[in-house]
């Protein structure tokens, strides 16, 4: 049951004010011609990706009525989820670009000492597959991602930042879309020298170069997908780790090499392991410190577990594809927004470590008028403690029937370059050094 009466009102109007001051003072107008302004579809929005609701009507009733009691003195929206979400997809691109420019420009500012991770800017990607209703709209627009007896599906690829934890970016497409294809649109979104970290996904040569040409590092996992050439000498100082990544034809190529340095390591299960990195000086990147940042990569994961577990957003509740897309884009955006309130009431500590599902449950307490009426909604996030569990032996658990067990990515391939690739690079090094 929702709240109701004066009460009700002062602990939304709370949830309003700890949201608000991460929103752009302008470009949503509260106030319009018709019932649905900028402002109050972006609250709604938002609200029904915070609502513990199963069925889509129940969640705009909702958040409709939370919305309402946020600004008592505005006139009323819509009353049917139609409505809004014919509205929502009209309008929703362009409050989603105006909304994630801003909160990108803040992180920096917010951060503070944790905007790098000792010298590194660092930054993560990786993909996710988000489930959608089995709708002839949804199967002809977003596809079938491949796997058996799987229905629609949006390819979800974010990138996060390592310092907090916190989401940078995003975008998504069918589910046979591109993740590299996807980062690629989102390298323009990224601060200048930042380090990025990937898996085995993102390894393609032409990503890599335009990775590379922009000014960024990599630090990635290499699979055996991949061919890489040795003693090439086509770097200035080649040592024993230097690898080149070069596609090319009959020993002739157009394109020069990328050069990188590997690091090989067995993990814990007594596997090899290839981390690639394009910073060549060990004494820039050591092997450690190299192998710390990598594991930190799995805030990525940690992530999507809040999103499609935490959150309970595993799969969308729209027909229509046009609808699941904006449903997936604000359902990202109120994850991102309760993870920045979350920072900001935890006074800019790491998130990992912070549970997202206590948080969410004071969020969702201010929604229905409950909660602890002698704070507002700041002191309570803030009282929230961090999770102490650390885990000191391998985890015990069923084999699930539905877990995906994919075979581990393997390591590449390392051969040595033949005397016409070598050259070959040679002419190219002639060429690099009379430009």
């Amino acid at each position: 049951m929702l709240g109701s009466g004066i009460g009700h009102q002062e602990y939304t109007i709370g949830l309003r004010e700890a949201i608000t001051r991460f929103l752009p003072a302008r470009g949503l107008p509260l106030l319009g011609k018709g019932r649905w302004t900028d402002r109050l579809l972006l609250w709604v929005a938002l609200l029904m990706a915070f609502s513990s609701v199963a069925a889509l009507k129940d969640r705009f009733t909702e958040a409709r009525h939370i919305a309402v009691a946020m600004y008592p003195s505005r006139r009323r929206p819509g009353k049917t989820p139609e409505g809004f979400m014919a509205k929502l997809a009209r309008q929703g691109r362009r409050i989603l670009e105006t909304v994630c420019n801003h909160l990108r420009a803040q992180i920096p500012t917010l951060t503070g000492i944790q905007w790098r991770v000792g010298k590194w800017l660092v930054f993560a990607v990786d993909g996710t597959k988000i489930d959608c209703p089995r709708t002839r709209d949804n199967q002809a627009h977003l596809k079938i991602g491949g796997r058996t007896k799987s229905g629609p599906q949006m390819l979800l690829v974010s990138l996060l930042h390592l310092g907090t934890g916190l989401l940078w970016s995003f975008r998504h497409t069918h589910a046979r879309g591109s993740e590299p294809g996807l980062l690629r649109a989102m390298l323009g979104e990224l601060p200048p020298g930042v380090l990025l970290l990937a898996d085995a996904g993102f390894t393609g040569y032409h990503l890599l170069r335009t990775i590379l040409a922009q000014g960024h590092h990599v630090l990635i996992r290499a699979g055996a997908n991949r061919t890489y050439l040795r003693k090439l000498g086509f770097a200035a100082h080649e040592h024993k780790d230097i690898v080149y990544l070069w596609p090319q034809h009959s020993g002739r190529s157009v394109i020069e090499p990328l050069i990188f340095r590997r690091i090989l390591i067995r993990t814990r299960k007594g596997r090899m392991m290839c981390l690639l990195t394009s910073v060549l000086d060990p004494r820039e990147l050591p092997v450690a410190e190299a192998l710390e940042l990598y594991a930190r990569r799995w805030g990525v994961e940690v992530f999507y577990r809040g999103f499609k577990q935490t959150l309970a957003r595993r799969k969308m509740r729209c027909g229509s594809a046009r609808h699941a897309r904006v449903e997936l884009d604000f359902a990202v955006l109120g994850l991102w927004l309760l993870s920045l309130v979350q920072w900001s009431a935890a006074a800019g500590k790491h998130l990992v470590g912070r549970s997202l599902a206590q948080a969410l449950r004071v969020v969702r307490q201010a929604m229905h008028g409950r909660g602890d009426a002698r704070s507002g909604l700041a002191c309570q996030l803030r009282r929230l403690a961090p999770d102490p569990y650390c885990r000191t032996r391998r985890k015990a658990a069923r084999r699930w029937a539905h877990k995906k067990r994919d075979r581990p990515c393997g390591i590449p391939y390392f051969r040595i370059a033949t005397p016409s690739q070598i050259q070959c690079a040679k002419t190219f090094a002639a060429i690099y050094q009379q430009i």
